[in-house]
């Protein structure tokens, strides 16, 4: 696929960057900590007991703090969403940055997972060199308490060896949950496994106590390799051939050895401490149960929520994470707002798809006795709702919406939730964005589908109409499921029946299209929908366009 230079570097060409950084730091740290062990003349005779599994097994570890500290920061949700929406960071090619905070999080893992195997495999190594290269001039440099002592009794009766082997669990317990086919499974299981880092941290900060590796702290009175007085003949005979007869190289004193300071705890201390000042600050925040206003059921299995909290404000595109002890105490999920509030109507609202047991099991809280999948309008249900609890809002790619001149918005099936939030701002009559046209794009399978938003719809589109703006807003509805197809009917829902096409959106012919309307424009690109129609918009957006248009893409992603 032919790739346009301009529109890859509008894409991709900050997070390569910020890659190449995270690299580079790794590489760096790794190399200075080897050779610092490889050449230092304080690791002198800890070198020349353990070989290079003293270098590699250090050098890791340094790579592993810097991960351990990173790894927490693109969780810190509040953190991001104030840099965003606070205009912390100006630019809006540095505020995208915060969209690829999960893919962050995630290459942070990786890279702990792999220098962890390194870490541990070096230390393996050195623990039989421990055993087998045991030093009788330099005791108190031994980790073995005797020569050909078992490897395995090392590891199993030092506080390193044990805190190693349990850290070793814990990570791959998170590493294993954490692939994709769990997550979609059962997502409990990788919610509960990824809690376990609490434990993780709190061993980690053991693991660095026992002083095991030892330095030498009397280099000037007793250089490395000098002739000990103790030495045997042979020995010393073999000295003063390779060194000569030099008084200087003469031992004033024996080697004095000294454990290590504990670094783990400088790198890891900052970011563990803003990541609990965080979840203490959420905890605050979202200890306040929300008053459930009503509840909507929609056809095709979705429930809308509309709710009450004091103090609550929201940006059009933001989410928020909603807990409800009666289903389970310790589960969060994050939904996107389709309704904020404003200084008209304070409640706010979201609309879930029933899939899985977390969302089953609260509907039937929710509407206990009602067939969610036979209703085609709306029904509202009044009665006794269970107790709530909402963390938020956060911030999401969708805010920037109205941060381009021109933006195409496009959305499969579910996925049209960041953009409900949207459309309600626009109808609202929200003020003070740049945004000057608007494409909106929904491919569902089901007509019924539609009628999630179907008035809302309707709505914007009848108002910039009365407003004489009826190219602001460019709406396109694809229903892709052609079996038993019905028609719209209803006289209210007339505009949508003209705007409704049969089948899937040719992509390329549609960014054509956009592109020749506004040449030499940047065009903000947001999608929610299946990976099929992600890949292609992101592929889309980094080809070649002849009206010199860069659309730069944004995908909604959750942390």
């Amino acid at each position: 696929m032919v790739v346009s230079v301009r529109s890859w570097v509008a894409n991709e060409g900050g997070k390569h960057l910020v890659l190449m950084l995270w690299i580079g730091a790794n590489t760096w740290l790794f190399l200075r900590t080897f050779l610092l062990y490889y050449t230092g003349q304080q690791y002198h005779y800890l070198y020349k007991m353990l070989g290079l599994g003293l270098c590699i097994s250090r050098a890791s570890a340094s790579v592993l703090n810097l991960n351990c500290s990173l790894v927490l920061l693109p969780m810190c949700r509040t953190v991001l969403t104030f840099v965003r929406g606070a205009h912390v960071v100006s630019s809006r090619k540095a505020r995208r940055l915060l969209d690829k905070s999960k893919t962050f999080h995630v290459a942070c893992g990786f890279a702990i997972c792999l220098f962890s195997v390194v870490h541990v495999s070096a230390h393996l190594v050195n623990v039989s060199s421990f055993s087998v290269s045991y030093s009788d001039d330099f005791p108190s440099l031994n980790l073995a308490r005797y020569r050909g002592e078992d490897p395995k009794q090392i590891v199993l009766t030092t506080i390193p060896g044990v805190t190693g082997v349990l850290l070793v669990l814990i990570l791959l317990l998170m590493f294993s949950s954490s692939a994709h086919s769990v997550r979609a499974s059962n997502y409990e299981i990788f919610w509960y496994t990824h809690n376990l880092f609490i434990v993780f941290y709190i061993i980690l900060m053991v693991h660095m106590v026992g002083g095991v590796l030892k330095y030498q702290t009397n280099i000037e009175a007793h250089p490395p390799g000098c002739l000990r007085a103790n030495q045997s003949d042979a020995e010393q005979r073999s000295e003063e051939m390779e060194q000569g007869e030099d008084e200087e190289r003469r031992c004033r004193e024996e080697a004095h050895f000294q454990p290590n300071d504990p670094q783990t705890w400088l790198w890891v201390s900052g970011p563990l401490c803003i990541y609990c000042a965080e979840r203490f600050y959420r905890y605050i925040r979202s200890c306040d149960p929300v008053t459930v206003v009503t509840v909507i059921s929609h056809p095709c299995d979705v429930i809308e929520l509309r709710m009450l909290k004091k103090n609550f404000t929201a940006r059009p595109g933001q989410y928020v994470v909603l807990n409800c002890p009666g289903v389970s105490s310790f589960e969060n999920h994050p939904f996107t707002l389709t309704t904020c509030p404003t200084e008209n109507k304070k409640t706010f609202g979201i609309h879930l798809r029933v899939v899985g047991d977390w969302t089953e099991r609260f509907t039937q809280l929710l509407l206990p006795e009602s067939r969610t999948d036979l209703a085609i309008l709306p029904m509202v249900q009044q009665r006794r709702y269970p107790k709530l609890y909402v963390d938020g809002p956060f911030g999401s790619p969708s805010e920037e919406v109205f941060n381009y001149d021109v933006s195409l918005c496009v959305a499969g099936g579910i996925g049209v939730t960041p953009f409900a939030c949207v459309l309600h701002a626009l109808l609202d009559g929200w003020t003070g964005f740049r945004l000057q046209r608007l494409y909106f794009v929904w491919v569902c399978r089901e007509l019924q589908s539609f009628y999630w938003f179907a008035e809302l719809l309707c709505a914007v589109h009848h108002k910039l109409w009365q407003e004489n703006r009826p190219d602001y807003f460019n709406l396109k509805l694809y229903v892709s499921q052609t079996a038993d197809l019905q028609s719209m009917s209803e006289e209210k829902y007339r505009p949508l029946t003209s705007r409704l096409l049969i089948g899937r959106p040719r992509w390329k012919f549609l960014f054509d299209e956009i592109g020749k309307t506004n040449k030499h424009k940047r065009v903000g690109v947001f999608c929610c929908g299946p990976k099929g129609i992600s890949r292609t918009l992101h592929r889309l957006c980094n080809s070649p366009k002849s009206s010199e248009t860069t659309f730069e893409f944004n995908k909604e992603s959750f942390s």
